[in-house]
């Protein structure tokens, strides 16, 4: 479940070029992989709440066949095997896929890119994307369409740009030191969280919206250093780890996320989580 973007961007919401904008999957799961043990443990779990609504609106029960698209480390699949469904994911990183097939070995999972699917018939009774298909992902729905049978689901979702937004100001912080080309490319992929613009990019690829809707996504680590490994372990980090100076990019982190530790030292982090629900005519 990748998640690159910035957070609070105004955004055209004629999508009709950007939506069709390929991105190099191979390096994004280079990137989400690179400490694939810290996100699957410490951060993947930020994603209960809203894939909890996606579950319900999709009607989610046993013995359904559900695709899920960047699936990561497999938080979706192993909490629909545990609903008696059977899901297959799909994501660009090696770690990530191998740590997902060790949580939860009754589910398929594949490494690959969600742009170029490997079935070629519709097969799915639901499709579901968390944190994975952002502004320029528009080909991937395309390649849900197509897997999906008719009149099945898709739930997707996002950063929106409400509050809660603890993330706004600690995103900042790996987008500004990081190469010009990576923070460009980061606001393009937050288009999403502008109202609309998901709608658009669904309805381009034939899904008929059904409605949008938010939770608040909430994660917690007790103390500074597991809140450091955890959001340092996020694909946007790397370009700034790679390029930056390590020690400094963690002091502004972790004064970013200061206004977010409790009383005793927890550090709560609460953000405005939105998802879109469609259906395959």
């Amino acid at each position: 479940m990748t998640e690159t973007r910035m957070v609070g961007m105004k955004a055209d919401t004629d999508v009709s070029d950007e939506s069709r904008q390929t991105h190099d999957w191979q390096e994004a799961g280079e990137a989400w992989g690179r400490s694939a043990n810290d996100w699957s443990c410490l951060f993947e779990h930020y994603a209960v709440q809203v894939m909890t609504a996606i579950f319900e609106r999709i009607e989610m029960r046993e013995g359904m066949e559900i695709l899920d698209l960047a699936c990561g480390s497999g938080l979706v699949a192993s909490h629909a095997v545990a609903m008696g469904a059977r899901c297959v994911g799909v994501d660009a990183s090696a770690d990530l896929i191998e740590v997902a097939r060790l949580r939860t070995p009754e589910a398929e999972f594949h490494l690959g890119s969600m742009f170029d699917l490997p079935w070629k018939e519709p097969r799915f009774d639901a499709v579901v994307s968390i944190n994975g298909i952002w502004g320029g992902c528009g080909d991937a729905l395309d390649e849900a369409f197509r897997v999906l049978r008719r009149e099945a689901m898709i739930g997707i979702s996002f950063w929106g740009n409400g509050r809660p937004l603890d993330l706004r100001d600690c995103f900042r912080v790996f987008a500004l030191r990081s190469p010009k080309a990576h923070f460009g490319s980061m606001k393009r992929l937050n288009d999403t969280s502008v109202p609309g613009v998901a709608e658009q990019m669904l309805e381009r690829s034939g899904f008929e919206v059904v409605e949008r809707g938010r939770r608040i996504s909430v994660v917690e680590w007790p103390d500074a250093e597991i809140a450091w490994r955890a959001l340092s372990s996020v694909g946007p980090a790397v370009p700034a780890l790679r390029f930056g100076d390590v020690d400094a990019i963690r002091s502004d982190v972790l004064a970013a996320i200061e206004h977010c530790r409790d009383d005793r030292g927890i550090y709560r982090f609460r953000n405005d989580h939105q998802f879109v629900i469609a259906r395959k005519p």
